[in-house]
């Protein structure tokens, strides 16, 4: 089903999948283009450690690589009953894998969007870090999130329409609230703290401290995601399951 939703989405176009490489690779050369040549953009040498014309675009394509994969799900998820409304009909089908066929589909996506990343630091002269083995490890308690969330609007989704509405508009203040067009670092001590509560910014400053700076993980923080990631994917699942039975009388 993850292999029919991504081939689904290029089916009857000339390029087919061919454009799930060509998209990040003319996102990344407008980043390029408009932030290190039209408005020059730099970063100070305490905030990045490339001082060039291109490490702008490479903080802001990692941070929308992570920002892309939360949005796809998040928002794709108060629908999904409503868009399989035949499964749920059918006693035996386990409506709870719904929610992990478009995250297959959006890891698929993120991991073009990372290789496109990788290549693109090498034909700059990049150095490629072996902290990148930790990427995974960083990548996997996000996932937990992204699931739990996933069941918890795809079970609201079913009962208040509204809600599609309500997380476009959420995801529109993460994507300005993340540190994303710009490093945690920018901002003044006195209001960084606050900006680790979005779910978003301890996973994008951790993707950036192993794959552009070569930084180890953060292990101390990294355990507790883990652990609220954890919780909001058990929460998220105990709720889909207890409510999953009023599903047919609403539909």
């Amino acid at each position: 089903m993850i292999k029919r939703e991504v081939l689904g989405r290029y089916r009857g176009s000339i390029l087919g999948l061919l454009w799930s490489f060509v998209n990040p690779i003319l996102m990344l050369a407008v980043y390029t283009f408009v932030f290190s040549i039209v408005f020059e953009v730099r970063l100070d040498q305490t905030q990045t450690l490339y001082d060039d014309k291109f490490a702008f675009a490479l903080l802001l394509f990692a941070g929308l690589i992570i920002f892309n994969l939360f949005s796809e799900c998040v928002s794709r998820a108060p629908g999904l009953i409503l868009a399989n409304v035949n499964y749920v009909k059918k006693i035996i089908f386990p409506l709870e894998i719904l929610p992990w066929i478009t995250l297959g589909s959006a890891l698929f996506h993120a991991g073009i969007n990372f290789l496109v990343l990788f290549v693109f630091l090498m034909l700059t002269d990049h150095p490629i870090h072996a902290t990148l083995i930790y990427l995974p490890i960083i990548i996997l308690p996000f996932l937990l999130l992204i699931m739990g969330l996933s069941w918890l609007l795809a079970s609201i989704g079913v009962f208040v329409r509204d809600i599609s509405q309500f997380i476009g508009l959420v995801l529109t203040v993460l994507l300005f609230m993340s540190p994303i067009f710009y490093p945690a670092s920018a901002l003044p001590e006195s209001v960084r703290d606050y900006l680790f509560l979005n779910p978003l910014t301890f996973i994008i400053e951790q993707v950036r401290s192993v794959t552009l700076y070569g930084r180890l993980p953060d292990w101390q923080g990294l355990m507790i995601y883990y652990g609220l990631a954890l919780f909001v994917a058990w929460g998220g699942l105990m709720w889909f399951e207890k409510t999953r039975k009023g599903f047919a009388d609403v539909l």
